[in-house]
């Protein structure tokens, strides 16, 4: 009988206990919250909830014991994202979480890691303006994609009158393609030097339907929406890409598109110190939960291969027109 006993199935209820109990605490709650739209490493949560490294890694593992968050490496650190839901429960759990607002304290450590996120990015394009285009060599320069990407591009056809708006330009080499395509383009970057780079390009192209702007693409209230816009090998410099998502899906007109270029998820540490990378790459499948989050719904993927180990995805996202998201209503309506 006692070996019986060693064998024993597994209980059920053990999940549901290990729940339970990685939701009985109001931090490891504030927690969850604070990773509803954003992934964080342990040094950044501690300083967000201002408590020691080793409180918070001990929250950190009852609630990844409970399967509540899941780990990401990159490079040396790791982070943590909120896991998908796994059952009633676990489901009912996040919607009351979510409903909850966060205490200001939190809210404005949050803003402070996101603004130190976002001040070694904007250094690193001051320090490297000269040495751009070596830098984006080192994993995936513009050439390695630009006819896959064309050809995305092109198969949305665009009216004549389209507009495009293009998220960090970099030196503007992706420019003159759209300013082919397109009646009218706007080009943001929140470094002066890279946009003198562009600007350079722009004249010496004669590019006259081409509009640069020196502003933060996430702050950009008096931006005109656009049919299409375009970021090239950009996400992994923003300090909140599922933000982002929701700031650039307003940028896009209803019925428009976002063309995405990113790196598939990858452990090149050295990314970050070489070409300023705040994140490595990024897993399909959570471009594609962002995107929903944001009301955008995925076109078609492209991914190629590089010889130095790196792959690349491009992205097509389509923002619905009012007329389709009634049509898609009704048609729900009458099933």
């Amino acid at each position: 009988m006692r070996l019986r006993a060693h064998q024993t199935d597994f209980d059920p209820c053990d999940d549901l206990a290990s729940l339970c109990k990685a939701g009985g605490d109001p931090l490891r709650l504030n927690v969850l919250r604070v990773l509803a739209n954003d992934s964080f490493g342990v040094l950044e949560l501690a300083q967000i909830f201002a408590i020691g490294q080793s409180g918070m890694s001990h929250h950190l593992k009852v609630l990844a014991q409970a399967g509540l968050v899941a780990t990401r490496r990159e490079g040396n650190a790791i982070f943590y994202r909120r896991a998908l839901p796994g059952g009633a429960l676990h489901t009912a759990l996040l919607e009351e979480v979510d409903a909850l607002p966060l205490p200001a304290e939190l809210q404005a450590r949050i803003t402070a890691a996101h603004r130190q996120r976002a001040a070694i990015s904007r250094d690193f394009f001051a320090r490297m303006a000269s040495s751009f285009q070596a830098s984006q060599d080192l994993i995936a320069g513009l050439p390695q994609y630009r006819d896959s990407l064309l050809a995305l591009l092109d198969t949305l056809h665009f009216a004549p009158e389209a507009t495009a708006l293009e998220i960090g330009p970099g030196d503007g080499a992706f420019l003159p393609e759209l300013a082919r395509r397109f009646a009218r383009v706007t080009a943001l970057d929140n470094s002066e030097a890279m946009l003198e780079l562009a600007r350079q390009r722009c004249i010496e192209g004669r590019l006259g339907n081409v509009e640069l702007r020196l502003a933060d693409a996430l702050d950009t209230a008096r931006q005109e929406p656009a049919d299409c816009v375009v970021l090239n090998m950009v996400l992994h410099h923003f300090a909140t890409p599922a933000e982002a998502f929701r700031q650039l899906a307003d940028k896009v007109k209803p019925g428009g598109s976002l063309l995405l270029s990113e790196l598939c998820s990858h452990d090149q540490s050295w990314a970050r110190e070489a070409c300023g990378d705040l994140w490595l790459g990024f897993e399909q499948g959570d471009l594609a939960r962002w995107a929903a989050g944001a009301g955008l719904e995925p076109g078609e993927s492209l991914y190629i291969g590089l010889k130095n180990g790196f792959q690349i995805q491009l992205r097509h996202f389509a923002k619905p027109s009012p007329r389709s998201v009634t049509a898609y209503g009704k048609k729900g309506a009458d099933k």
